[in-house]
Parts: structure tokens; sequence; C-alpha cells
């Protein structure tokens, strides 16, 4: 399997489509494919921040859905978009606040497709994936070795979220357990959710979430190749966003 795993795109059109012509795709009717039929692997977070969340949405359905020529695991925000779509009370926050208001403004005809389409690519997408073989893994926040191949709410909270520990800090994001530090198992785990300067590797798992949102850069990891491909953000930059380990 050769595929091309991308970081939490959110909205950010442009670079999702500079770094898949970087990699080698061509957009022909809308969507990227490539010459030699790699496939395309999305980590979550397509959507909120950005300004294009709606036609990002759409693209990865024709993708997975229509062409069946990628893969996709939602993120915490495509799951609250989600539950915003099925009519839920969700607090238009932290980002769903850009993506509702590309919906609002949308037409009927025009909400109602999108809405269908999303809501059908959360449904038909796994909480985590397991690729090649059980070699590789693609979970939003990273996942532990013994929640590998399982979906209880546990694992759910797990990847959605990473290894929170219930407490908050004082911007109320949640405080999270460096779980990759721990990580000795064999299965390669590529993620995002927490936005980095640069892609984090340690212990056989890869954070290559690069805050395209915040002004970073969108990365893609390349499989089996092992290579890493980047392009820059022409968002604004928001030093404070990106997470430093030590």
């Amino acid at each position: 399997m050769k595929i091309d795993i991308i970081g939490d795109i959110h909205g950010c059109l442009p670079e999702f489509e500079a770094l898949t012509i970087k990699c080698g795709y061509e957009w022909v009717d809308g969507i990227p494919t490539h010459p030699e039929n790699r496939f395309l692997g999305f980590v979550g977070d397509l959507t909120d921040r950005g300004p294009a969340s709606l036609k990002v949405a759409e693209i990865v359905w024709r993708l997975v859905i229509e062409q069946k020529k990628a893969f996709y695991t939602p993120g915490n925000h495509c799951n609250k978009l989600y539950r915003y779509f099925l009519g839920n009370r969700v607090q238009e926050t932290h980002g769903l606040e850009t993506t509702t208001a590309e919906f609002k403004a949308l037409p009927r005809k025009e909400q109602q497709s999108i809405k269908r389409k999303f809501i059908e690519l959360y449904e038909k997408s796994p909480l985590h994936l397991v690729l090649d073989e059980n070699k590789l893994v693609i979970a939003h926040a990273g996942i532990k070795e013994e929640f590998i191949g399982k979906t209880s709410s546990k694992v759910k909270t797990f990847v959605l979220y990473g290894d929170i520990t219930g407490e908050k800090h004082p911007d109320g994001s949640p405080v999270r357990r460096d779980w990759a530090q721990k990580y000795e198992g064999k299965a390669l785990i590529v993620y995002g959710h927490t936005p980095v300067k640069e892609p984090r590797i340690i212990n056989n798992t890869y954070n290559i979430d690069t805050g395209a949102v915040f002004g970073g850069k969108l990365t893609a990891l390349r499989y089996p190749e092992m290579e890493i491909v980047s392009v820059d953000s022409t968002m604004p930059y928001i030093a404070e966003k990106f997470k430093a380990f030590t």
C-alpha cells in the first residue's frame, strides 16, 4: 500500500491543493488523483477555523465515498460538526463558528447536500484506521497499543481528544499526557490533533499536525517511503498555538 497521510487541514484548501500537487497529484474534476494510484489518508479535523471547511469536507467525501481513493478517520472537530448536523445542541465555539457561518450562507439545497455528505462520510469511517496488515495505524489524536482495533467509549475519547487527564489549562484547553513517550508498539502510529512546529517523530509515532490553520505548515507523511512533505501556510502565524515538547 502506498498512501500519503495528511495532517489536520482545518479548512485550509489552498494548502491542501499545494501539498497534494507537491506530492505528485493532479487535480482533475475538482479532486486530487495520483498517476501511480497512490491513496490519500486524512487524520481528521478537516474543518473549522480555516476559510473553506465545507469544500474540504466535500472533496474528502468524494475521495473516500465516491472514488474509494482515500482513507479518513474523524477528529474531535469532525465529531462536533457531525453532532451539529444531526441537530444536537453544541456550542458554536473553538472554530465551529467559522464552519457553521459557511453553512448558513449556503442556499438550502446546498446545505442539505453537504450535510448529507458529511454525515455519510463520518458514519462510514472508523474511529481509527488499521492498514497494511496491522503495520500502519491512523488515529486523530493517537492511540495506545492496547486500544488498537477496539471501539469502546474509552478508545473513542482517546483517539478524538488524546490522553486527557480531566484537568484544564488556564485557556480552557484540556491537560493531556504525552502518550507517545511511552509507546512501544510495532505498528506505526500517524496522528495529529496537537499542533507542533515540525513533525514530531518518537517511538514509531508521527505527529504530522504542523498547524496549517495557525500559520505553520500542512504536512504529509508518504508511506511506506517515510518521506515528509510540507507546504507553508497562508494563514496568520499564532505562536502560542504550537505545543513545545521537552
